[in-house]
């Protein structure tokens, strides 16, 4: 039998969402290339463990098969799901757990899961993928004003697309200013309350700056836009 360690690429069963194996390691998290802000600061080491991510942001097909109604401003099946709150996320990340009957379970990344994968496990990159902006993200420059279908730019180097750019994307952690301050070294989250969630990524409407892999922001969590969705973490729960 295999671990599921050595399957790069893997299906879930009931919605069809496609997850690419990120294996573990150790990076420098932060605005290695002094273009960032405070926030991204300080630089420093962060060990994570191996883990799955969607290969793509939650498609409105895929949002469609389990929520009752497709809050998105720009609809199309395989355009990214947006206008979703935090709550939301939640209620359809439950639910993807739920009809998967114990076999997998779901979740937002954390951001030093998200930063980490975005930067190709770890890797100097400006951008998911390397340096070239336009070839990786949809941003204020080339999107024509709107979200774009998924996966029309280039991945990175593990498979992963639009992780620079199209929607931004909620993250597990409460938002602090400071949280660099405060990680701990193996797998870092910042839970400590606030009203604010991270979200990273950059969008459609947003400067190349933004699109960077190692911009942070927060964003209320009861709020919503057009520039904003998500992607999952699977945890494997068959040993």
């Amino acid at each position: 039998t295999h671990s599921m360690e050595d399957v790069r690429f893997l299906i879930e069963p009931m919605i069809k969402m496609e997850f690419a194996f990120v294996p573990g390691g150790r990076f420098m998290m932060g605005d290695t290339f002094g273009e960032g802000i405070e926030n991204e600061q300080p630089v420093h080491e962060v060990n994570i463990d191996s883990f799955y991510l969607a290969r793509y942001q939650v498609t409105q097909a895929q949002w469609k098969k389990l929520m009752p109604e497709n809050p998105s401003q720009f609809i199309g099946d395989q355009r990214p799901v947006e206008r979703v709150d935090f709550d939301d996320v939640l209620n359809f990340t439950k639910r993807l757990t739920e009809i998967n009957q114990g076999r997998f379970t779901f979740l937002l990344p954390s951001e030093a899961q998200w930063e980490y994968a975005a930067r190709s496990g770890g890797l100097n990159e400006k951008y998911a993928g390397g340096n070239h902006v336009e070839k990786l993200a949809w941003s204020e420059e080339n999107s024509g004003g709107s979200t774009q279908p998924v996966g029309k730019k280039s991945p990175n180097g593990l498979g992963l697309f639009d992780m620079s750019g199209n929607v931004w994307e909620w993250c597990r952690d409460f938002f602090m200013e400071k949280a660099y301050q405060y990680h701990e070294n193996m797998n870092p989250l910042c839970d400590k309350e606030n009203p604010d969630r991270v979200i990273r990524g950059g969008g459609w409407n947003t400067d190349a700056w933004s699109v960077r892999c190692a911009r942070r922001t927060g964003f209320p969590s009861q709020y919503f836009g057009s520039a904003l969705g998500f992607r999952l973490v699977l945890l494997n729960q068959i040993s």
